[in-house]
């Protein structure tokens, strides 16, 4: 089965609006082996709305839609789709039921006009709002489209989602003939070119029925393996096997093999090891413990975030001595690593890290350009000695990417000497 989603507002093609729909719609379809074939965004006309779905109708055995459902004079989807299938409208009334109870809940007053909100197209069967006020619908678009679905729902994200899991997604499992399974690769401290040379004999080695998507993000790029076909069971072992021949290839650049991002690795780690963490940041600005503290139940690892961002910070909170900073520079490898220090013994923390660097667009020097990182890590040991090590890397962006790099990497040395420590 093959799906086409079409997200309908005029604000998405004036770029005031991002299209989180359709991946999130994309995503779920591709859970349950139903493949899609192409994303469209439409406007608000009617002849326009009537076109694009009419296009995809005749293309793919269903078409999801979002958009144009609610009860302003710019939602048109209804009547436009309505007259393309030359079919009326009719109340559902267990719609206008949910309607009206969720209008007297919030003690408004409940009107005939609100019934127009309960209209659906003739022959739909209505989609329950959880979320919100107007129905979704799921339509059987015979005679014009034999064989073709057409689901409609509104623009408003999590009123789409839970129609998507409560209602489509258990609508379509069963008609998909299929399985997908998608697999991420997430790796660190690697550029996309050096990846793809890298692992370059497995790609050329793909199995007929699976892909390898490169997803480039502004900390680096990750992996997408999926891999499709009739049997579950010859689809995830085509699937675990590209994955592994990847790691292999890939090694320690590899964090994971699911949706988990970097920061929720370290705290992960950190959690499973009984192990605390504090940061000391400089060019970051507390960028590493706002993506540390975004995880939930980091507050069982994480002690204290500084943004030390002047000298005389770095000098009276973390002790780096003022002459280090003089003879080597602010963003130098000592420096990094006396505020790693300074970070671990105040905090009482069993690991720390900390970052200076030069994220720009001003202030770079031919040795130490724009883009310039230096990491801290400190650890204790088991002798309680303290491990202190530092590092320069270069960054290549706006001052916005550069902070993002900046505190990925602040991250991957966390999780590297994290390894260290449990070998």
């Amino acid at each position: 089965m093959k799906a086409i989603i079409i997200s309908i507002g005029d604000e998405l093609l004036k770029g005031h609006r991002v299209n989180t729909n359709a991946p999130f719609i994309a995503r779920e379809l591709g859970g349950i082996g139903i493949a899609v074939s192409r994303i469209v965004a439409c406007s608000d006309d009617p002849q326009a709305i009537r076109d694009t779905v009419a296009s995809a109708l005749a293309d793919a055995e269903a078409v999801l839609v979002t958009g144009g459902l609610g009860p302003t004079s710019d939602d048109r989807t209804r009547d436009a789709v309505r007259e393309l299938l030359g079919r009326g409208l009719v109340l559902d009334e267990p719609s206008f039921e949910r309607l009206a109870d969720y209008f007297r809940r919030r003690r408004r007053p409940v009107t005939d006009a609100m019934k127009d909100q309960a209209m659906v197209i003739e022959g739909a069967a209505a989609i329950p709002n959880t979320k919100g006020t107007a129905p979704g619908m799921m339509i059987e678009c015979a005679p014009r489209f034999a064989g073709r679905y057409l689901v409609l729902m509104p623009g408003v994200p999590a009123e789409m989602e839970a129609m998507m899991r409560l209602t489509v997604i258990p609508f379509f499992a069963p008609l998909s003939g299929a399985f997908i399974r998608h697999t991420p690769v997430m790796t660190m401290g690697i550029g996309e070119t050096l990846l793809a040379e890298m692992i370059a004999e497995v790609e050329e080695a793909l199995p007929s029925g699976t892909t390898l998507a490169y997803l480039p993000h502004a900390a680096g790029v990750s992996l997408m393996v999926s891999t499709s076909g009739a049997c579950r069971e010859a689809v995830d072992a085509e699937n675990r096997h590209v994955v592994e021949a990847i790691v292999a290839k890939a090694g320690h650049f590899v964090y994971a093999t699911s949706e988990e991002t970097l920061e929720e690795v370290v705290v992960r780690t950190l959690l499973d090891r009984k192990l605390t963490v504090a940061v000391a940041e400089s060019c970051t600005g507390g960028l590493v413990g706002s993506r540390l503290t975004d995880v939930p139940g980091s507050s069982g690892c994480f002690l204290e975030g500084l943004v030390t961002y002047s000298n005389q910070a770095k000098a009276r909170l973390l002790g780096v001595d003022p002459a280090i900073i003089e003879r080597h520079g602010a963003v130098s490898e000592p420096v990094a690593a006396e505020m790693a220090r300074g970070c671990l013994l105040n905090s009482g923390a069993d690991i720390a890290v900390a970052t200076t660097g030069i994220a720009g667009p001003g202030g770079g020097t031919p040795e130490k350009p724009v883009g310039t990182i230096c990491v801290g890590v400190a650890s204790k040991s088991s002798d309680g000695s303290v491990q202190v090590e530092a590092t320069r890397l270069a960054m290549y962006g706006d001052r916005r990417q550069n902070k993002i790099r900046f505190s990925e990497a602040a991250l991957r040395g966390l999780l590297v000497r994290l390894k260290a420590m449990e070998s």
